[in-house]
């Protein structure tokens, strides 16, 4: 079987698992663990906070040393599919298009099908996450409790999120600050409920001028990166309610993404002040830092070497904000970010084939 038939046969296998990060990934998991005979192969279970059981896969094959390969296994919701997200359906362009084929079940299958091709004394670690998309939790399981991560030595990380196979050396990480007003649940026309609603307008309009400050004030900006303000983005949640209902229960949800270069204190300050002044109960979620290697580090140059093209930085997050803790990371994997997290997504068989080349030099080198 060539690289091409084999990726494009474990990539269809995991696309029609659907793994969205509201369910359990553990058939997901099983799936991925049945290609990996010959691996020592540890299993870290844990419960998301809604009581969904998930799992991550720590395998290796060879001596310690060398690379490791990283990438998640769950998706972002099925919004705005007009066609089975689940379908794997490749079409006469050679591209398969179904959810999670470029972010990132395209690049998972080429990592295992790069590790398995190579002979047995070339190390070939793979670190194989969930909850990407949602809190990283699953990097962090493996960061922190991988007993086998820690045993292979690793001098550097490989984490295939879609950049069109151009190394990626920096992205930003992020804060969510979830702010939380508390109303009366009533029918409307009754005048006997509160609505939570208005007790979020003083802090919206609070977030509302911080972000503009994120937008003008150099302080926050990085000229590394396109665009070189931080991302402040605002989703307002009424947890269903109907609209002649008083809301019981309204949350503001604010991602901000800032870089390596970027103090991010001032922005938790701010907003932890302005909760407070509106009498709302704020939590907050936070990444590991920003990754971020400087142009000339050893890793940078090696995958630069191998692409023929410079590393850049890119302004979402990965995995390499908890994963760099184990090693330095490089960000790296086939096809375009351009329709992950879209109901278009879809990943080019001969792209994912290209990928599976690419890793496996660079396993090679890195041995």
């Amino acid at each position: 079987m060539t690289d091409l038939e084999a990726v494009a046969r474990l990539a269809s296998d995991l696309v029609r698992i659907d793994s969205r990060s509201s369910r359990s990934n553990l058939p997901l998991a099983e799936r991925i663990e049945a290609e990996l005979a010959g691996f020592a192969v540890e299993r870290l279970d844990y419960t998301d906070p809604a009581g969904v059981a998930k799992r991550v896969l720590v395998a290796r094959r060879g001596p310690k040393g060398g690379l490791g390969l990283s990438g998640h296994m769950d998706t972002v919701p099925d919004t705005g599919w007009q066609e089975d997200p689940w379908s794997a359906r490749v079409d006469d362009e050679g591209l398969m298009r179904g959810l999670g084929a470029v972010d990132m079940k395209g690049a998972l299958a080429a990592m295992i099908v790069a590790a398995k091709g190579l002979p047995a004394d070339v190390p070939a670690t793979l670190l194989i996450t969930t909850d990407e998309e949602t809190t990283k939790a699953g990097a962090r399981m493996i960061a922190q409790n991988s007993a086998l991560a820690r045993d292979s030595a690793l001098v550097g990380v490989l984490v295939g999120e879609p950049t069109g196979l151009t190394p990626v050396r920096g992205h930003r990480s992020h804060i969510h600050f979830y702010a939380e007003a508390r109303g009366v649940q009533a029918h409307s026309s009754t005048r006997k409920g509160v609505n939570a609603n208005w007790a979020l307008i003083p802090f919206l309009s609070e977030m509302a001028s911080l972000r503009d400050r994120l937008l003008r004030d150099p302080a926050f900006h990085d000229a590394d990166y396109d665009p070189p303000f931080p991302d402040f983005n605002l989703v307002l949640d009424n947890h269903g309610t109907a609209i002649n209902v008083t809301v019981a229960r309204a949350t503001a949800r604010i991602k901000f993404r800032y870089t390596a270069k970027v103090d991010p204190a001032p922005v938790v300050a701010a907003v932890r002040a302005a909760a407070e002044r509106a009498g709302l109960a704020l939590t907050m979620e936070q990444d590991g830092a920003p990754p971020e290697l400087p142009r000339d580090h050893p890793l940078v140059r090696m995958v630069e070497a191998e692409t023929g093209r410079p590393a850049e930085t890119v302004p979402y997050g990965t995995d390499a904000a908890e994963l760099q803790a184990i090693a330095p990371c490089v960000v790296i994997g086939p096809g375009s970010i351009a329709t992950a997290h879209t109901p278009r997504e879809c990943a080019r068989l001969s792209d994912m084939a290209e990928a599976v080349a690419l890793y496996r030099r660079l396993l090679r080198r890195a041995a």
